[in-house]
């Protein structure tokens, strides 16, 4: 064990045992899977992408590229998981990731052996040769090779939340900084909210020892913002993307209760934070050094020792080499002294301040100056460094090599909004470009790094959020924090890249994706010198951890190649997110049934209850067929039908649009949209139309009923009902300002039904017996107004089915009474429901066109509807319809289609040829809808056809490639059945 006797900030008195690799194993509250791990002298913890080589923990935070694992079994097994991230709970189970048979001995390590082969961009040179087929024998172990960890193929059993939360200032970072402008900003009056990704607050400060002044300014500015009702504090959440208008997508971990949390417990929570203010305060990531198998187990970043021995009390080693290029490791150093460890410190620099080199001389710590790590030495873990100075080279023995090149500013979050961030010669790093007035950097983002700078430029920007807020009030400062830290100027990584490069063995710029110096060389030697190209080519940064550690290192090699400087290779994109998440936090509870809304008519229940197999037809659900008319919707859907032709059937129509029309330009704004003109409609009389987009498209069809002079109802498509409400007013907002009329969508106010047939009159009568249904009352395209109940009826006589047929509207709270009303009336003769595929192919055999041939492309000459416009002039598509492309000869049109081939069907989608011609490309036009009729025994369609082919009585084939089927059709009329409209009108 590795866990010291005290310290820390663990909860020693809660143990938690967990699983890695099926060995049970036991830490406490407070530890991370990480820091249990190391406690327990578990130094190889995975295998990495490419060549499988034996990885380690390198961090302690989100910028872990080596520790990736796979949490949970079965249904809850997810991988690739930091676990440096992942807070310990009880009963946690872990496993390491690509590796087979086991971790200790990998097969695929021998990948190694043949790295030569699988140099950078190597799986694109698979795609070119050595012969033009090579990739279809690659590819297979390429795919097979490539990813980390398995994720289940279960449905995931967890829940998922989104919420949207609102703030005057955010601050994102709970260090020293981000602390101090919190308090600021919240005493200034601001109603502030910290987001901070730990289960802790105070960033950089947990990696102080708990005994000191770090510990104690912690502790009083927690308590402070604890107890100030405007603040607002979410631990475990990720800030992973920022947004227009200062929206800060977080997602928040739920799993620090237990394993598996029970049903009535999110998962995860998706928030959307918006803010008038955003503080970014997110510090920055220490960098490695690159030296041959600087990947090796053992070799670990300074600061991560360093918080692993204070915040866990772990020792991560007993014989310590740190190599560094600033002071900052020697904080390090002294805590691992005083934790009973031997260190040596290699420096890459000439010299160090006075008061350092005097302390380390004290501590008896060896210190050698321009010095670097050549190669780390070691299988499974490292047991030594070759070091090269002024002396010439070294061997040195040590169980741990700690590195820190420098630090980078965390400027991810800064730069999601396209801000790109600045080159600062002094630290040698990036921090944030300008940012909008209402954005703030501070602390090691902005390139401070000595804590009393930080804690007092954190107050100040604290103060100015607020103030942007228009928010400012008297403020206490917090106390004085100053732990006598230094950054000191960074020697910079070109040369050290450089000579790396030279050395024996793999020296890693990237640990995830594995790639290395040599890698990088190999770009800019075939021409891939942008530093966008060099990250598509070698994959440099393209992991889950997005280059973290290694981005920097990656340009600044690429400088050196190129003899120019870091500012003139400029920085990669960062976009969000931030770090990976789970699909099920961005989906929440947009899943199965609720990934939409569902829509259901008043008639529903009744539907259910009464053997209707439903349907999902958008966001509604509609009666594809009664179970009473037949098991399967092939045998329902023919007697369904056959009912409507001989007696009556009952169709659930409520899904239709409905539009209520007002004022003195209703009639006008009708006249506008529609090709045909409703200015003349007479009262009580109702006109089908059709409209057309701006580009002369057709947009919907639908009818439109003159209730009084100015009142109008408007049915549309159930597609289209909202599109066609939307458009309406954006005319009258926009193009029409003058016209006086008000839109009211009433779609969910009435409840519809068809009844259609020979004996629909008759059940009717019987129904309502005040009302008079005959012709000259009630005229084919006429309206009829009621009461049903004492309540609103309206009467329609429109046909879609062929037959004589009748809309009937009344209130949707009254809709299945009704329904229960007509069907008992007209139980005697012979009524019964029938559903979507029915109607569908009552309206083929009619040939009335509908989505399928109202799909956004065709014209009104392509559906045979331009004698509808006749003269008109004026109507919205009007001039853009008559363009010559839309007119053209060769264009298709509608027509019908019967197959002539006994016992084979017509498919939807069909493409159609000659006879004779060779069935390839997309044909001479296409099927667009397909029914069985059983009043003509045959499969019967409508079909979008080229005109100079469309000669009624010839012969097309319909090919359907999918199935490999073809089909001998013969054109004919797209109106089926009574052309003369003799059923619909008596």
């Amino acid at each position: 064990m590795k866990r010291l006797a005290n310290g820390g900030r663990i909860d020693r008195s809660h143990k938690v045992t967990f699983s890695f690799d099926g060995k049970r194993l036991s830490g406490f509250r407070g530890d991370t899977l990480a820091s249990a791990l190391v406690a327990n002298n578990i130094s190889l913890v995975g295998r990495s992408f490419k060549y499988h080589r034996p990885r380690g923990i390198m961090s302690a935070g989100p910028e872990e590229p080596n520790a990736l694992v796979t949490l949970g079994v079965a249904d809850r097994r997810e991988p690739n998981i930091p676990a440096t991230t992942v807070e310990l709970v009880d009963g946690l189970v872990s496993e390491s990731q690509n590796r087979w048979p086991s971790l200790g001995f990998d097969i695929q390590s021998i990948n190694s052996w043949f790295s030569p082969f699988l140099a950078a961009g190597f799986y694109y040179k698979t795609f070119m040769g050595p012969t033009r087929g090579s990739w279809m024998f690659y590819e297979h172990y390429i795919r097979k090779a490539a990813g980390l960890g398995r994720a289940s193929d279960l449905p995931d059993p967890d829940r998922y939340e989104v919420r949207h939360l609102f703030a005057d200032v955010v601050i994102i970072g709970s260090g020293p900084a981000g602390l101090s402008a919190a308090l600021a900003a919240a005493q200034a009056g601001a109603r502030v909210t910290l987001v901070e990704q730990d289960f802790l607050l105070g960033g950089s400060l947990l990696s102080e020892p708990t005994k000191g002044a770090a510990q104690i300014w912690l502790d009083e500015i927690s308590t402070r913002l604890g107890s100030m009702p405007n603040v607002t504090i979410l631990r475990r959440n990720i800030a992973f993307g920022v947004y227009d208008g200062n929206v800060i997508g977080m997602v928040e971990e739920h799993g620090h209760q237990k394993a598996d949390p029970s049903p009535d417990v999110p998962r995860q929570t998706l928030s959307l934070l918006r803010a008038k203010a955003i503080v970014y305060a997110t510090g920055a990531i220490e960098r490695p050094l690159i030296f041959a198998s600087n990947d090796r187990p053992g070799v670990m970043l300074a600061s991560a020792v360093r918080t692993y021995l204070n915040r866990y009390s772990v020792l991560t080693g007993t014989n310590v080499l740190i190599a560094t290029d600033n002071d900052s490791a020697y904080s390090t150093a002294w805590d691992l002294i005083a934790a009973g460890a031997k260190v040596s410190i290699i420096d890459s620099r000439a010299a160090v301040s006075r008061d350092v080199l005097q302390r380390a001389r004290k501590s008896g710590v060896d210190v050698r100056f321009e010095s670097w790590v050549t190669k780390a030495v070691g299988g499974k873990h490292v047991i030594g460094a070759l070091i090269a100075g002024p002396n010439g080279k070294q061997k040195h023995g040590c169980d741990l090599i700690a590195v820190s090149g420098g630090w980078s500013p965390t400027v991810h979050l800064t730069s999601h909004r396209g801000v790109k961030p600045v080159y600062r010669e002094d630290i040698d790093a990036f921090v944030p470009g300008r940012l909008s007035e209402s954005e703030f950097v501070v602390g090691a983002l902005a390139g401070d790094f000595a804590s009393s700078q930080v804690a007092e430029r954190g107050f100040q920007i604290g103060l100015e959020a607020a103030e942007f807020c228009g928010l400012k009030k008297p403020a206490r400062h917090p106390p004085l924090l100053d732990l006598r830290e230094d950054i000191s100027k960074n020697e910079g990584t070109i040369p050290r890249t450089a000579k790396a490069s030279i050395a024996k063995g793999k020296a890693f710029v990237d640990f995830q994706m594995d790639v290395t110096a040599s890698d990088i060389a190999l770009a800019h030697r075939e021409g891939f010198v942008s530093i966008e190209h060099l990250k598509r080519y070698t994959t440099l940064g393209m992991g889950t951890d997005q280059g973290k550690t290694s981005n920097f290192h990656g340009l600044s090699a690429m400088a050196g190649l190129r003899s120019s400087s870091v500012v003139e290779v400029g920085t990669t994109t960062f976009r969000p997110p931030y770090t990976p998440l789970a699909m099920g936090a961005l989906a929440g509870r947009r899943i199965g049934h609720h990934y939409k809304p569902i829509r259901r008519t008043p008639m529903h229940d009744w539907h259910v209850a009464n053997s209707g197999r439903m349907l999902e037809t958008g966001l509604w659900m509609r009666p594809w067929f009664y179970s009473t008319a037949g098991r399967d919707v092939e045998t329902a859907y023919v007697k369904e039908m056959r009912i409507v032709r001989e007696s009556a059937g009952l169709m659930d129509i409520s899904t239709l649009g409905k539009i209520e029309l007002q004022g003195p330009g209703a009639a006008t704004l009708l006249d506008r949209v529609y090709v045909n003109g409703f200015a003349s409609l007479q009262i009580g009389r109702a006109r089908y139309g059709v409209m057309l987009r701006d580009d002369g498209i057709v947009f919907d069809d639908g009818t439109t009923t003159r209730i009084d002079e100015q009142r109008f109802f408007m049915t549309t498509s159930t597609a289209k009902a909202g599109d066609v409400m939307s458009r309406l007013e954006f005319l009258l907002e926009t193009a029409w300002k003058d016209l006086d009329v008000s839109l009211t969508s009433v779609s969910d106010e009435w409840a519809a039904m068809s009844i259609a047939g020979p004996k629909s009159r008759e059940i009717l009568s019987a129904a309502f017996e005040d009302l008079d249904f005959s012709n000259d009352n009630l005229p084919h395209m006429g309206s009829l107004e009621g009461t049903f109940g004492g309540k609103p009826l309206r009467v329609l006589r429109l046909s879609f089915s062929g037959e004589r047929a009748y809309e009937v509207y009344v209130g949707s709270t009254q809709g299945e009474e009704l329904w229960k009303h007509l069907l008992e009336v007209g139980d005697r003769f012979g009524l019964r429901p029938y559903g979507l595929e029915a109607l569908g192919a009552l309206r083929i055999e009619k040939g009335h066109i509908a989505g399928p041939e109202i799909d956004g492309r065709t014209a009104l000459d392509d559906l045979r509807l331009r004698r509808m416009a006749g003269k008109r002039q004026g109507f919205v598509g009007d001039v853009l319809s008559r363009r010559e492309a839309l007119n053209d000869p060769k264009r298709a049109h509608l027509v019908g289609l019967q197959s002539v081939d006994t016992g084979k069907r017509l498919r939807g989608g069909a493409l159609l040829f000659r006879p004779g011609d060779k069935l390839e490309g997309h044909g001479l036009g296409r099927v667009t809808s397909v029914t069985y009729s059983p009043t003509l025994n045959s499969w019967v369609g409508l079909a979008l056809l080229a005109r100079d082919a469309s000669i009624e009585g010839a012969e097309v084939l319909a090919t359907y490639p999918m199935n490999n089927e073809t089909v001998r059709a013969r054109i004919v009329s797209p109106v089926f059945l009574d052309s003369s409209g003799e059923r619909f009108r008596g």
